[in-house]
């Protein structure tokens, strides 16, 4: 006997509260990039510039995700039984792969001015500016880190992430622009443009990551697992036992399987009220996520041949 069950917190209305931060990152980012290229041409600084395209990834990162998250908010159909949930990674894959793009056009521009430096201009008025962008960039990043946490988006986290890199990376161009005028050496300016090109493709490198790691179904992470082997130890306890464990994650949606192994002399209604009280009590330790069950004799020996995720056929 197998079962599934589609429990806990609708997505759907999860998933508009995601794409309402995702409106919110466009518009900071509209705001920010503006900001940060009015600095740019005050004061003529290579490294002001770096920070100002970085800007630009992060608004068409932030237009990517909201479509993204539209995506992933449509219902199941014929063709996509388990819904669409899986369209947050392209939203991150297209991220890492603008920040890569982002990182080579800043080194492109640095190593320019690395040749030939210039001397920089209304340099206090510049810095004003860039750190007003820098933090409504902080502000931002930290309100979808915690909305990440709270909706399980890995869209959001990765915007969250991208923000606030972006918020260390102005950081890094103030003090250097500073150091500039302090001590008069233009040659800073370009190679502080060089490490936030490096800073970016490190940031890059990490979100690709985890795409690729989602991608590839991972695994609950150990503490969402702890979660239901807490529920499952409770049963253990009454002589009913488990295997075949499996789960995997699809954006913010959570699929569990496992085989329940009960006495073989249960009859169907014992097994079926049983499995309804292992899901519900699964569901409420982690919302949002689909139940598959399968009851088997503890009995038969034919019990523990299926717990291969490819059974051998004899």
């Amino acid at each position: 006997m197998a079962r599934r069950r589609n429990k806990g917190e609708s997505g759907k209305p999860l998933l508009r509260s995601a794409r309402s931060y995702a409106g919110l990152s466009i518009g900071a980012a509209v705001v920010t990039f503006a900001l940060k290229f009015l600095a740019y041409k005050l004061t003529d600084s290579v490294g002001l510039l770096s920070d100002a395209m970085e800007s630009v990834v992060n608004l068409t990162a932030a237009m990517m995700a909201f479509w993204m998250l539209t995506v992933a908010s449509l219902p199941p159909d014929k063709e996509h039984t388990y819904g669409h949930s899986k369209a947050e990674y392209f939203s991150s894959g297209v991220e890492a792969m603008l920040i890569l793009v982002a990182a080579g056009s800043i080194a492109w521009a640095a190593w320019g001015r690395l040749a030939h430096p210039q001397p920089l201009e209304h340099v206090w008025l510049g810095l004003a500016v860039s750190a007003l962008a820098a933090a409504i960039n902080g502000g931002v990043a930290t309100v979808l880190y915690r909305a990440s946490l709270r909706l399980n988006s890995i869209t959001l986290r990765a915007d969250g992430a991208h923000l606030m890199t972006d918020v260390y990376t102005s950081g890094g161009v103030i003090v250097a622009v500073t150091l500039v005028q302090a001590t008069g050496w233009i040659i800073l300016d370009p190679l502080i443009a060089f490490l936030v090109a490096v800073n970016i493709i490190w940031t890059g490198y990490r979100l690709m990551n985890d795409t690729l790691h989602g991608l590839l179904d991972s695994a609950l992470p150990p503490r969402e697992r702890q979660l239901v082997e807490t529920v499952l130890d409770q049963y253990r306890e009454r002589g009913v036992d488990f295997h075949a464990f499996r789960s995997r994650i699809a954006g913010q949606r959570r699929f569990i399987s496992v085989h329940v192994l009960v006495p073989g002399a249960w009859t169907v209604q014992e097994g079926h009220n049983l499995v309804e009280q292992i899901e519900y009590q699964i569901h409420t330790a982690i919302p949002k996520c689909t139940v598959t069950t399968h009851v088997e004799p503890m009995e038969d020996p034919i019990a523990f041949a299926d717990q291969n995720l490819d059974r051998e056929q004899s």
